[in-house]
């Protein structure tokens, strides 16, 4: 009677101790997966600006060599034309502002979609802590041990559901 009364204690304990670091990796989960959406959002906000600043400079650079252009048809002697022009090519010999937007796009494009696949992966690591730590009969030991499970990912307000507005 006493082996079986022990063997009963050693199963409870075994289970509860089985159970109790579930949740824990459940909650570290959680944890990091949150850290995951910092480092995307902390992504974004270091490269948006950079990548608007690069594509605006060449936009910039594209104008000017378009104002040079400009200012040698308005010469008069076709031979001043012809070296003014020979100048400009050979002074910036490709312009390719519409790549450079196309760039920036694809690297907006992927950094949401890197964004967006953070915050699903945190909303997925609080369903699992969840659906651990209020099924029977972990529910029990996440009671006993105070293990909360973080709110999904939501956003706040309407503005913050829009992206962030880029201006060239």
């Amino acid at each position: 009677m006493t082996w079986v009364f022990i063997g009963l204690i050693v199963v409870i304990l075994g289970w509860t101790l089985a159970i109790y670091n579930r949740l824990v990796r459940a909650k570290n989960q959680q944890a990091e997966s949150w850290s995951g959406v910092d480092v995307q959002l902390k992504k974004r906000a270091d490269l948006v600006p950079a990548l608007v600043e690069c594509v605006s400079g060449y936009r910039d650079h594209e104008a000017s060599v378009q104002q040079q252009v400009a200012a040698t048809r308005a010469l008069e002697n076709p031979a001043d034309k012809l070296r003014a022009l020979v100048a400009v090519a050979e002074s910036y010999p490709e312009l390719k502002a519409a790549e450079s937007f196309q760039d920036l796009m694809k690297k907006l494009v992927a950094i949401e979609d890197d964004l967006q696949f953070a915050r699903r992966y945190y909303n997925g690591s609080v369903r699992d802590f969840r659906n651990l730590a209020e099924s029977f009969p972990s529910n029990l030991i996440a009671g006993w041990f105070k293990f909360q499970p973080n709110t999904f990912f939501e956003v706040d307000s309407v503005l913050e559901r829009n992206n962030p507005e880029v201006k060239l």
